[in-house]
């Protein structure tokens, strides 16, 4: 999938969400991820990937449960968590990278 390498390929960080429809915490982090974009603005990408329809990219960037965020930089993972991230916490991780 040579359009995520793209996108994942910029100098600012870009922060990718493996998410499902069906997960609950997945929902919950929608807002939080708005509210980390609107206090972030261009300095931070952020991608939303769904695990149901993008099997083959999560299994390629081991992703084993929902929600995953992984930062990129330059195209390198620099973090990766799953589970819940409180925004805050969002914020200071991008911000370390930036």
């Amino acid at each position: 999938m040579s359009k995520f390498s793209e996108l994942i390929n910029q100098e600012k960080p870009v922060l990718v969400d493996f998410f499902a429809e069906w997960c609950g915490p997945c929902k919950t982090m929608s807002p939080i991820l708005k509210e980390v974009k609107d206090s972030l603005g261009e300095k931070i990408a952020i991608i939303k990937i769904d695990v149901d329809k993008n099997q083959s990219l999560a299994a390629k960037h081991q992703v084993k449960g929902v929600p995953t965020f992984i930062l990129y930089k330059a195209g390198k993972q620099v973090w990766k968590q799953s589970g819940m991230v409180q925004k805050k916490d969002l914020v200071s991780i991008i911000n370390s990278f930036s």
